[in-house]
């Protein structure tokens, strides 16, 4: 068994930033890749970044690409998003996932938290 906990959410103003973590326990995650998800309200949950947890590649949706920045802490087994310049199109509950599969699919990823919430404010 793997276990997600995400944590770091909160209200912050426009233009403001957050640092997300997600702590995971349970196993090695040398294999995998780790996401970040959101979801707003009424919408469904979208892909915003992914990172390779031993490689270090990334990738990230259009949206965040020049704001949002995905690290991992192998030692840590914790991995972490850096969001800047948040505006309100950001709000949303965060999750964090990992799997085995290079994807941005959400039913692709294994294992997930529950999520934490940030709030932009304008």
């Amino acid at each position: 068994q793997v276990q997600l906990v995400e944590s770091g959410g909160g209200l912050v103003q426009a233009g403001g930033s957050l640092r997300l973590s997600c702590a995971a326990s349970g196993r090695t995650f040398s294999n995998y890749y780790m996401g970040w998800f959101r979801q707003a309200p009424g919408k469904e949950r979208e892909f915003v970044a992914r990172i390779s947890w031993a490689g270090g590649s990334t990738y990230y949706t259009a949206s965040v690409k020049s704001r949002f920045t995905i690290s991992s802490d192998i030692a840590k087994n914790t991995e972490y998003l850096q969001m800047n310049s948040l505006n309100p199109e950001d709000t949303a509950l965060y999750y964090c996932a990992a799997t085995y599969r290079l994807t941005t699919t959400p039913d692709l990823y294994n294992y997930w938290g529950q999520g934490t919430q940030v709030t932009v404010s304008s």
